[in-house]
């Protein structure tokens, strides 16, 4: 398991990963649907930090795997293994978040988070037996930290008693955020810049589906004849919208060119736990507005609401910080951000909807005026 190249042409997502991230998304469904349940009874500051709390477990854990599988992929027969007990803690973790929501027991979420973790360990100390010098003692701190992370979650499940867990619980976020920090202070792992664009990319179509999917049968249990259509449809029609509009803003540009250095990629990898968290809360608010709609749950409609442009809106910010303002220049740097501003204060899905389009729009307008004044100069 020797390091793959920096400047390798044509690297893509390989189908072993593809199928990673469509199990690893069935723990994002599960976090999704817990929110939308929290969010729907009411119980809306329990609800966001169960799921600020879950979804880290499931993003850190999917992104070491990326960024490992970009610099030491050799798809040989213990690689594809060790992935797939990878798989199955993700699944194991899938299991234990409606655990996580109602009774903050985190012990099955835990316990398949461990699971994914030490086969990581694993394969981390394969590369380490493969390489030599710094290359090496960065595989090996990787190896190492993982190792002493995971077995803090095991005290914090087994030892630690229930009424210091909600405090102590940090530390393992913190020891965890802070291998990748440590192992790479002697070196840089040979990550590829557009396999990762491609993996990312891959995964926001994943989790953006899950909340089409998600939306789609919370629409399809609440039909229940003319009278519920006419009511479901403005959020049908605005979720939608933006949905589509997420999808393009997202494509607008490629990364690939950001990422030229660790300080960049921490930065825009780290990023991304807000992307892919907003994407699959709106799936969750979608599925709040359409049970508000025909009355099985009984909040305000601005807490409806709020469900589905809160996250918009972080969506719409996070992509713009991570993407857009590094390519766009003059009005259209500030299209996205204004756009964030206006979906927030939306009254409705529908508007909501209608000002991501209008985003969409306005961005594709002062791209085209400017291409065409640099054509006439």
């Amino acid at each position: 398991m020797r390091p793959r190249g920096r400047h390798e042409r044509h690297r893509t997502a390989t189908p072993l990963e593809l199928f990673f991230d469509l199990c690893v998304v069935v723990a994002v469904a599960q976090a999704g649907s817990q929110l939308a349940h929290a969010l729907g009874d009411g119980h809306i500051q329990q609800g966001i930090a169960g799921y600020l709390v879950v979804f880290f477990s499931i993003w850190w854990a999917w992104m070491n795997f990326t960024w490992f599988a970009s610099a030491y992929d050799t798809d040989d027969v213990p690689y594809r293994i060790t992935t797939f007990v990878v798989i199955a803690g993700a699944l194991i973790m899938a299991a234990g978040v409606p655990d996580a929501f109602a009774s903050s027991d985190l012990t099955v979420a835990v316990a398949g988070y461990v699971v994914m973790r030490f086969a990581m360990a694993a394969q981390w100390f394969r590369a380490a037996a493969a390489t030599t010098g710094k290359q090496r003692t960065v595989a090996l701190r990787y190896a190492v930290g993982m190792l002493l992370v995971q077995l803090y979650w095991v005290l914090w499940v087994t030892w630690i008693p229930v009424g210091a867990r909600s405090w102590t619980y940090f530390i393992g976020p913190i020891a965890d955020l802070a291998v990748p920090v440590v192992a790479e202070r002697v070196a840089e792992i040979g990550w590829h810049p557009g396999h990762i664009a491609d993996r990312y990319g891959s995964f926001t179509l994943i989790v953006l589906g899950e909340s089409v999917a998600a939306t789609t049968i919370a629409v399809q249990s609440a039909v229940d004849g003319h009278e519920a259509l006419r009511q479901l449809w403005p959020i049908a029609a605005g979720g939608l919208l933006i949905c589509f509009a997420a999808w393009w803003i997202y494509f607008a540009n490629s990364a690939e060119q950001h990422l030229r250095s660790n300080r960049q990629a921490f930065v825009w990898g780290y990023g991304h736990y807000v992307v892919f968290l907003a994407v699959a809360a709106i799936g969750a608010g979608l599925e709040v507005a359409v049970k508000h709609s025909v009355g099985s749950i009984h909040i305000s409609q601005t807490a409806a609401t709020l469900g589905v442009t809160i996250p918009a809106a972080l969506y719409f910010f996070a992509v713009w910080m991570l993407h857009a303002r590094h390519t766009r220049q003059g009005a259209a740097a500030w299209v996205l951000p204004l756009a964030a501003v206006a979906v927030l204060a939306s009254p409705s899905v529908l508007v909501a909807g209608l000002v991501c389009a209008a985003a969409v729009a306005a961005g594709l307008g002062v791209g085209r005026a400017r291409f065409a004044t640099r054509a006439r100069g």
